[in-house]
C-alpha cells in the first residue's frame, strides 16, 4: 500500500507541479510502479479481484442485515415466527433415531410450551437453564423456547462426568438442569454437589426410583402448558449459527442423529436427500477410513460445511465422496475475526483481501510460538507477519460495530487474556484468537496450531487446566502438567500428562479406573510421562514447551512413558516398537 501511495503522489507531482501532459504522466506512473516491484501487486490483483468483490458483496449484505435487525429490534424468535408463517407445514427437523418429523409449526408450538412453562416457574430474562442430553429434536425446541423469553441455554457436553460436569453446571450459574433420561446415572453421581436450589427436570422415560429426589418429568409439564406465544423480551441473544440456526432463519430442514455414525453417514444422507452436511475435521477422517461402498456416491450432497479438514485429505474427501464444494471456515461464538473459504481453495480456512486489507481489520501478528507473547516493534505496536510467516490471528475491536465488538466472558480474567492494546496502531484494542495461522501471498489463511490452555482432540476442546486439576486430585496432589502432542495421521492433538512421581508410587491400574469415572474419553491423557519433578518458571508456572516438543518418543525421552491402549482399556509401557506402531497408524488410539 505504501508503494501505491508513493506512486499516486508521483502522479500528482508530475501532473500538477511539473506540468507534464497525461500521455507522459501515465506511462511514467506505470514504469515507476512496475520498476519498484508493483508487478507483483498487479498479479495478485488479477488473481484475487473476483474473489474479493464477491466477499465484499457478502460482507456488505451481512452488515446491512445486521443493521436492519438492530433497527427493527429483531430477535431470533421474531425471525423464526416469520419462518413459521412462510413454511409452517414444511418439515423442520427429522430425528434419525425414530424417523419422527417436526414441522416448523410443531416446533413453534413445542417451544412455546417450553417458554410458558419456564415463565410459570418464575424464570426471567437473563436466567440460565442447563441442557444435558443427547441429540434429539426436543433439544432444539427447548433451546428455542428459552430464547423466546430471554432465558439462556447452557449447552452441556453429554460426555462430561463427575467433577467436569459439576464444574460446567456450576460456572454457568444454571437455576435448572434439563437432562435426558439416558444420562440419569451421570446426574445421580453429582446431584448432591449441584446445590439444593437447582431444579431438576428429566426428558424421556423417567424412573422415579433411579432419578435424584425432587426430579420432575418434563413431558407432562409441557403437555399442561399453553402452546400460544408468550410475550417476548426486547433483547435476545443466541449462538447456534450453523446447522440448526440456518434452519430456523431460512426454513431449511435439518436431520438430527443421536450420535455420529461413520458407517451409516452416507446411507442417512441418501435416505433423507441431504444437500449440505456439517463436519469437523475428525469426522472427515473417520469417513475416509470406512470401506468403499456404492452409496457414498449416490447422494445429493453438494456442500460440506465446517472446520478442521486437513489439507492432506481435502482432495481425497471431495473426489471419493463426490462433494463439489468444501465451505471451510474459522470462527468462534465470541470472536470478531471469522474467516470463510468461499471458493474451494484447498486447505484454506478463509482469506483476507490483499488489495484492500483494511476493509476487514484482521491480521496475523508475530508471536513467540512457545509462549504466545506478542512481538512488538520499536514503536510498541505489534509486527504484522509477511506471507508464509506463522502468526497469531487478531481482530481490531470496535465496540460500536456489531461485527467488530468483543463482549467477553462471564469471567473477567478470561476476558482480559483475550484483549491486547496497540496491535494495529498505537492505543487501539484487539481480540487475540490464540490460534496460529499462516497466510500466503494471495491472502489465503491456513490453520497451523492451537495454543494456550486448550487443545482439540476427537473433535472436542480439552482444557489443560481442568484435566491437570482432576489428575492432581486423583494422584494425591502430585504436580501434573497436561499438554497436547501431535500424532501423525490424527486430527488435533492427543493429550499427554507429565507427572512428578520420584518414588514411582502411582498405581496405574487404579489410576486408569479412576480416570474413566472422572473424565470423558476425549479428555483422558493418551500418553503419560513420569519424571522426578516438573520444571517451573520463576513465577511457579509449569514449563510445557520442551516437553511438548519432545512428545512421546522413547528414543528422545528418557523418562518412563505409558500409552492408553484402547484394546486393553489400560495404560501400557510405551516402548520403541509400540511407538513405531502408533506413528505408522497400525496402533489405534
Amino acid at each position: 500500500m505504501m508503494r501505491l501511495a508513493c506512486c499516486t503522489a508521483l502522479l500528482f507531482v508530475l501532473r500538477l507541479l511539473v506540468g507534464l501532459p497525461w500521455y507522459q504522466v501515465v506511462p511514467s506512473f506505470f514504469i515507476f510502479y512496475l520498476g519498484s516491484g508493483g508487478w507483483k501487486f498487479i498479479y495478485i490483483f488479477a488473481k484475487t479481484i473476483g474473489r474479493d468483490l464477491h466477499a465484499a458483496g457478502v460482507l456488505l449484505k451481512v452488515k446491512w442485515n445486521v443493521k436492519r435487525h438492530l433497527r427493527e429490534r429483531n430477535t431470533l424468535p421474531k425471525i423464526f415466527a416469520e419462518t413459521v408463517r412462510r413454511h409452517g407445514d414444511k418439515t423442520a427437523l427429522i430425528f434419525e433415531g425414530t424417523g419422527e418429523k417436526w414441522s416448523f409449526r410443531e416446533l413453534d408450538e413445542y417451544s412455546n410450551r417450553v417458554a410458558n412453562l419456564l415463565l410459570q416457574r418464575g424464570f426471567v430474562e437473563g436466567d440460565v437453564v442447563a441442557l444435558f442430553m443427547e441429540n434429539r429434536s426436543q433439544y432444539v425446541g427447548l433451546w428455542l423456547g428459552m430464547a423466546k423469553i430471554g432465558v439462556e441455554a447452557a449447552l452441556i457436553n453429554f460426555n462430561l462426568r463427575l467433577e467436569a460436569l459439576v464444574h460446567c453446571v456450576t460456572i454457568s450459574n444454571a437455576k435448572a438442569v434439563v437432562f435426558g433420561s439416558e444420562l440419569t446415572e451421570a446426574v445421580c453421581e453429582v446431584h448432591s454437589s449441584m446445590g439444593k436450589t437447582v431444579q431438576m427436570l428429566c426428558s424421556g422415560d423417567l424412573d422415579s426410583k433411579r432419578v435424584p429426589v425432587g426430579t420432575e418429568s418434563l413431558e407432562p409439564l409441557l403437555d399442561a402448558s399453553p402452546c400460544h406465544l408468550p410475550s417476548r423480551p426486547d433483547r435476545c441473544f443466541t449462538g447456534n449459527i450453523v446447522g440448526v440456526g440456518q434452519c430456523l432463519i431460512h426454513g431449511m430442514t435439518v436431520v438430527i442423529r443421536k450420535k455420529f455414525s461413520a458407517s451409516r453417514f452416507w446411507d442417512d444422507c441418501a435416505k433423507y436427500n441431504c444437500t449440505i452436511v456439517q463436519y469437523i475435521g475428525e469426522i472427515c477422517r473417520y469417513l475416509l477410513n470406512q470401506p468403499v461402498k456404492d452409496i457414498e456416491q449416490k447422494h445429493k450432497v453438494r456442500m460440506a460445511l465446517g472446520n478442521g479438514l486437513r489439507q492432506s485429505i481435502w482432495e481425497e474427501f471431495t473426489s471419493r465422496f463426490n462433494v463439489t464444494q468444501i465451505a471451510e471456515f474459522y470462527g468462534a461464538t465470541e470472536c470478531n475475526c471469522s474467516l470463510g473459504n468461499f471458493n474451494n481453495m484447498t486447505g484454506a480456512c478463509g482469506f483476507n483481501s490483499q488489495i484492500l486489507p483494511f476493509i476487514y481489520p484482521i491480521r496475523l501478528v508475530k508471536v513467540n510460538e512457545d509462549t504466545m507473547e506478542l512481538i512488538r516493534g520499536p514503536d510498541g505496536v505489534c509486527i504484522p507477519c509477511k506471507p508464509g510467516e506463522p502468526g497469531q490471528l487478531v481482530g481490531r475491536i470496535i465496540q460500536h460495530d456489531p461485527l467488530r465488538r468483543f463482549d467477553g466472558y462471564v469471567n473477567e480474567g478470561a476476558t482480559n487474556k483475550k484483549i491486547a492494546s496497540s496491535v494495529f496502531k498505537k492505543g487501539d484494542m484487539a481480540y487475540l484468537s490464540g490460534d496460529v495461522l499462516i497466510m500466503d501471498q494471495f491472502g489465503y489463511m491456513y490453520f497451523k496450531d492451537r495454543t494456550g490452555d486448550t487443545f482439540r482432540w476427537k473433535g472436542e476442546n480439552v482444557s489443560t487446566t481442568e484435566v491437570e486439576g482432576t489428575l492432581s486430585r486423583l494422584l494425591d496432589m502430585k504436580d501434573v502438567v497436561v499438554y497436547g502432542v501431535e500424532v501423525p495421521g490424527a486430527e488435533g492433538k492427543a493429550g499427554m500428562a507429565a507427572i512428578a512421581d520420584p518414588e514411582r508410587s502411582t498405581d496405574l491400574e487404579k489410576f486408569g479406573k479412576d480416570l474413566e469415572k472422572a473424565l470423558p474419553p476425549y479428555a483422558r491423557p493418551v500418553f503419560l510421562r513420569f519424571l522426578n519433578e516438573v520444571n517451573k518458571t520463576g513465577t511457579y508456572k509449569f514449563q510445557k514447551t520442551e516437553m511438548r516438543r519432545e512428545g512421546f518418543n522413547p528414543s528422545i525421552v528418557s523418562d518412563k512413558l505409558y500409552f492408553l491402549d484402547p484394546s486393553r482399556g489400560r495404560y501400557v509401557e510405551l516402548n520403541k516398537e509400540l511407538h513405531s506402531g502408533i506413528v505408522s497408524g497400525k496402533q489405534k488410539l
